[in-house]
């Protein structure tokens, strides 16, 4: 069975793995506040060019989503979100289960727009019993999305300003944070409208760059811009159980990620290979005919097959189902990752 259910299949890069056995017998202090968590979040800096930004890292997703969200938004307050966004569809109400509602906004295609968000706020405050109804207190949206599109910058540089005109911090979740860099690069290089770190750190209040997804054992490592989100956030991630005793662990795999063994990160070359075998994936699909639930130009494809065809891939490769489309095709989810070899790729495609 090869599996192409997600891109957190596989364990951890090669030299990850070597550094967490060549430093197993350090002995460092705890919670983050040992040597390689430092050099960690300097390295991040520099990659972000964001020298005053804070760094924290915590072990997943959706912790990182409730912890972040939490230490921003006030009781009354709720977070404007895609309807199809992660932490609407897929986290088990952790959001609302810290007592925040998620303010989803129509999706088709997993982004929103500076539009979406104006108009949401305005109505709000429009609203004579606004006070009887929670508030719009910051706006979330991911990078590449739950459907893997992404934000051109330009889409970005709108969403912040809408934001900052509203006073709404604008968290960006990074969850597959290098497949998105890499795809934006690719498909928008040439015109200036991809998007980079830098990007992010200028744009966003906060954002995450996400390990789990993308050649770490796990962690995700919190970078926050906005001075004014700074203060007592350790308070939050010790307070919602994200502080991680040995944070060495965490520090250490980012400490890698983002060494530069050439001209760029491990983290942003090894996002390469998701980008080059997806591309192919989703070229193979198209050849056959396959129509497409959305067009991701990142590592997750939504081909729409017929009954026949899924019940017969799934003898021998592992995939999503990801809704009903009509009562013979269903959309599915194949999932390419930094570790995806050639030869699985080309064995589906045979399969074919």
């Amino acid at each position: 069975m090869i599996l192409f259910t997600s891109d957190y299949t596989e364990g951890a890069h090669p030299l990850i793995l070597e550094k967490l056995q060549e430093t197993n017998f350090e002995q460092t202090t705890g919670y983050g506040t040992d040597p390689h968590c430092e050099n960690a979040r300097r390295l991040i800096r520099e990659a972000c060019s964001a020298p005053d930004a804070d760094v924290h890292f915590l072990v997943g997703g959706t912790q990182t989503n409730a912890t972040v969200i939490a230490s921003i938004l006030r009781p009354y307050q709720g977070v404007l979100c895609a309807s199809t966004g992660h932490i609407n569809a897929h986290e088990t109400g952790a959001i609302e289960h810290g007592g925040h509602k998620c303010l989803a906004l129509p999706s088709a295609d997993g982004k929103i727009t500076a539009a979406q968000i104006k108009e949401a706020f305005v109505e709000h405050w429009a609203d004579e019993s606004h006070e009887h109804v929670v508030q719009p207190g910051m706006v979330y949206i991911s990078f590449p999305t739950e459907l893997g599109t992404i934000y051109k910058k330009s889409e970005l540089e709108a969403i912040s300003a809408v934001c900052h005109e509203c006073g709404l911090p604008l968290f960006l979740d990074g969850a597959r944070l290098g497949y998105g860099l890499v795809a934006a690069e690719e498909l928008w290089g040439s015109c200036g409208e991809n998007v980079t770190m830098a990007d992010l750190a200028r744009l966003c209040d906060v954002f995450y760059i996400g390990g789990t997804k993308q050649g770490a054992l796990f962690g995700e490592a919190v970078v926050i811009s906005n001075p004014a989100l700074k203060k007592d956030f350790r308070y939050n991630i010790k307070q919602g159980g994200g502080m991680l005793a040995k944070g060495r662990l965490l520090g250490i795999q980012y400490e890698t990620l983002f060494s530069k063994p050439g001209e760029e990160s491990l983290y942003i070359s090894m996002s390469r290979n998701a980008i080059r075998l997806g591309g192919k994936l989703r070229a193979a699909f198209a050849a056959k005919g396959y129509p497409f639930k959305v067009d991701s130009p990142t590592n997750q494809l939504f081909p729409i097959m017929d009954d026949s065809t899924i019940v017969r891939l799934a003898e021998n490769f592992g995939f999503e189902s990801w809704g009903r489309v009509d009562e013979g095709h269903t959309a599915v989810r194949f999932c390419t990752s930094w570790a995806t070899r050639e030869e699985a790729v080309d064995e589906l495609i045979n399969a074919l």
